[in-house]
């Protein structure tokens, strides 16, 4: 059942339209501005019939707020007499979804509400459809003011128009995808495809099939022809990240493509032009791998063409305020949550914690705390356990000899020495043992002290 809404003064109209429009349709009348427009924006009526009288008195009054209504959204059906069409069409012009003419013909007055409610419905869908991609695109978007975010911007509308291959660094969780989503975005291919691949997450027996493609029975299983990555990303992006995972034969093959610009379908000898650029990202230490031999150095030639850093939340925490209230802003409209602020205990917490996890992390932190946070604030007691341990045992200047923070914080000097020593002094290496961050093991460097540790330890981590 559509349900109409009527604007009118007309009495006798009302008892008309109410009989003759039929069980397919219910009118609710409606005779001042305030109610039409309530009964049409809160969704109660889909569509609202403005009646025209030219016979009836204050007539420029009534003129005056229809040409209000057929401005606001909503599906709006003009009812006018033949001294008052032109005014119909122009009201059509402004906004209005059509007319008909006064006194109505039923049946066309009938077409013409279910037209205007099926118009309404599917821009109702449309919007629904839009705000979901602005919503994704908000949620997408890199966070941050500080220098070396600002470099990372800056780098970006550099990289974004040229065409050159991209080695995107940095740890995990730094928003290398981020990254490599607004390369595509601010460039050409913009309205092309984007297509992300972690080469860490396919099996090395199927990775060169997933990239590449195959046809029907090129190996056992295939049941038909399939597009690789590389053929679905067309003209557009293709973005693979993890690129440190993949082994010495598929870099090989990967190298083959990048040096001919064609590639070919397992179990076909046609030959596919490239015309992908071609994005990749990686948190290991790629020189490293080519030094070990683990890595092909031609091929970290032709992806280290531009290359660009994501650094450690730690090293720009300055922006974590911002990102803070960025994501806690996106995550209480999500969960539909009252929370509009952050309590300054707590982000004092997230600015000391070392977020091993970076950005990632912090987010997960903002979105578990939404949930679990009461009222319109987000409170100290909100945040994970590990956060507000690490920042008691931060504060460096109020932990008295013996007590159980400064043991604590003295064990956690001894197994950074331990990591870096191990690692033969590698301290990124030590750090990823570890499962922290850089930063926050160069900040346990830093706060050692002679009498906390011995002099063989200290020497490991100087």
């Amino acid at each position: 059942m559509i349900r109409v809404g009527l604007y009118t003064q007309d009495a006798t109209l009302q008892t008309l339209l109410s009989s003759a429009l039929g069980n397919e349709f219910q009118s609710v009348s409606e005779p001042s501005e305030r109610g039409i427009s309530r009964l049409v924006s809160s969704g109660i009526c889909g569509v609202a019939i403005l009646d025209l009288n030219s016979n009836q008195g204050m007539l420029q009054e009534r003129l005056d707020v229809v040409r209000r209504l057929v401005r606001l959204r909503g599906a709006w059906v003009i009812l006018a007499d033949d001294a008052l069409r032109s005014v119909a069409g122009e009201l059509v012009r402004q906004g209005a979804y059509g007319y008909c003419r006064r006194p109505p013909s039923i049946r066309d007055l009938r077409i013409m509400l279910r037209r205007a409610h099926e118009s309404a419905l599917l821009k109702g869908r449309l919007d629904a459809v839009e705000q979901q991609v602005e919503a994704s695109a908000e949620s997408n978007r890199i966070v941050g003011s500080s220098a070396q975010i600002q470099h990372v911007y800056n780098l970006i509308d550099t990289v974004a128009n040229n065409g050159a291959s991209v080695l995107v660094t940095g740890e995990s969780g730094t928003g290398k995808e981020l990254v490599a989503r607004a390369i595509h975005s601010r460039g050409v291919r913009a309205d092309r495809p984007f297509v992300a691949v972690a080469c860490g997450a396919i099996p090395e027996t199927l990775i060169e099939a997933e990239l590449f493609g195959h046809e029907k029975g090129a190996f056992t299983g295939t049941v038909g022809a399939r597009e690789g990555y590389f053929e679905q990303a067309g003209d557009g992006t293709l973005f693979l990240d993890e690129i440190g995972e993949l082994s010495l034969y598929t870099q090989v093959k990967l190298l083959r493509v990048l040096q001919q610009r064609e590639f070919s379908r397992l179990g076909s000898n046609k030959l596919i032009p490239l015309r992908a650029r071609l994005i990749f990202a990686t948190h290991r230490d790629l020189d490293e791998m080519v030094a070990e031999g683990k890595f092909r150095q031609d091929l970290y030639y032709r992806i280290n063409v531009m290359r660009i850093d994501t650094p450690a939340l730690q090293d720009h925490a300055e922006d974590i305020p911002q990102i803070a209230s960025y994501y806690q802003r996106h995550y209480a409209e999500l969960y539909q949550k009252p929370v509009v602020d952050i309590e300054p205990e707590a982000m004092a917490m997230l600015q000391n914690y070392s977020w091993p996890g970076n950005v990632r992390e912090l987010e997960n932190v903002l979105q578990r705390a939404i949930i679990v946070a009461h009222g319109d604030t987000l409170r100290v007691e909100d945040l994970p356990i590990q956060i507000r341990e690490e920042a008691v045992d931060s504060i460096q200047d109020y932990l008295p000899d013996g007590s159980f923070e400064r043991q604590l914080r003295d064990y956690k000097i001894r197994l950074a020495a331990t990591a870096i020593r191990e690692n033969n002094g590698s301290k990124t290496l030590a750090a990823r043992s570890l499962r922290i961050s850089r930063s926050y093991l160069h900040r346990l460097i830093r706060n050692s002290e002679p009498e906390s540790i011995d002099e063989q330890e200290r020497k490991a981590v100087s």
